[in-house]
Formats: C-alpha cells, structure tokens, sequence
C-alpha cells in the first residue's frame, strides 16, 4: 500500500485516495504490517492536525496481521483527539476486526455483506531454537492473548472467561452477528443516513 499523497490546500487531484483523504476518510485495505501501520498513523495524525475537533473515518477491509503492528495502530487511534467512526467493508479478521471494534462507541459501522473472524494469536514465524528461547516465545505468545482478551472484552462488554472460550477457535461473524457480538454498533445498507439505519445494539 503506498501513501496517498496529500494535495495542497485547494488543489484538486485525481487520485482518489488523496481525495478520500481531503474527506478525512482514511482506508485499510491491506494486510496489517509496519507500512501500512505507519500510513494509515501518518493520516490520522495528519488530520487530527488539520480538525481536531471533526471525525475522522477509517475504512477496514484487511484479514489482519501480527498483533505488535495492531498494536501500534489501536494506540493512534486512541490517541488522536478526533472522534475515529469505523467501518467494515469486506471483510476484517483477526487483529483487524480489533481495530474495527475500538472505534468510537456508536461510530463503529459493518456493511451489510461484512465478514469478520476472531481468532487467537499465533506466532508468525516457524518455532525453532532453544528452550530458553521457546519459553521467552511462549511467555510472549500468552502476553498477546491475555491483551486480545482484554481488548475484546473491554470493546464488546463481554466477560473475559467468554471470550477467552470463542478465542479457542475462529469464530466467524456476518454483519448482524458482528453487531450482536458487539464488536460494531450498526449494520449501514449504504452510506447516505448513516448515523440512522438499523442495527444498534
């Protein structure tokens, strides 16, 4: 994913990330890594700058990453002054449907043919070495599921034992499911009247 350059004030573009942009619309359409952390964090920085007192959008449409690059874009957007509205348009798992959930309460939106998936961490690369090496691996890998378990239950509203058991296994969700979860506050068959479909928890 590169980054959508910023257009001088007043001047129009065509490309049509940088227009989205200039919306304060910011979209994650890529897996979650170091680059696309690192833009996305850039934008929303950027505009916070701009308006802090106006929302901010992120659409997320990613099957997720690891949970240290998450990691860092949930911190952006909990530290931005803006209120951040998210939205689902495809599909967002694992560490993504995080993100979607930790938007503004009441501005966290699914599409209708949205799909999301919970599953617990893993380490990303093969398991090799020694066995203090292991152990500091384990320590890590257990670290990152207790914070995804905090995460969702602070998110959702759900006890931790309950979503500690969901995590055991991939537990996928279409829109209505999303919302009942709570990992989403409304389902938004389009996007004009936004802030009055149906939905709400």
């Amino acid at each position: 994913m590169t980054r959508p350059p910023v257009p001088p004030s007043g001047h129009r573009t065509s490309d049509p990330y940088a227009q989205l942009l200039e919306e304060r619309i910011v979209v994650l359409g890529t897996r979650i890594d170091e680059t696309a952390v690192n833009h996305v964090t850039a934008q929303l920085m950027y505009l916070e700058h701009r308006a802090p007192d106006r929302d901010i959008s992120v659409y997320v449409n990613s099957p997720g990453g690891p949970f240290h690059a998450m990691s860092a874009l949930h911190d952006a957007l909990t530290y931005v002054t803006c209120g951040v509205e998210t939205v689902c348009l495809g599909r967002a798992e694992g560490t993504a449907a995080l993100l979607l959930a930790a938007g503004t309460p009441g501005k966290r939106y699914v599409l209708p043919g949205s799909r999301l998936v919970l599953r617990q961490p893993a380490l990303p690369e093969p398991v090799e070495g020694s066995a203090s090496d292991l152990a500091i691996r384990a320590r890590e890998l257990a670290r990152i599921r207790a914070r995804t378990e905090e995460l969702l239950a602070r998110y959702t509203g759900r006890p931790a034992d309950r979503v500690r058991a969901d995590l055991e296994r991939d537990l996928v969700l279409d829109a209505q499911a999303a919302v009942d979860y709570g990992l989403a506050d409304r389902i938004v068959p389009h996007h004009r009247g936004a802030r009055t479909t149906t939905g709400a928890r």
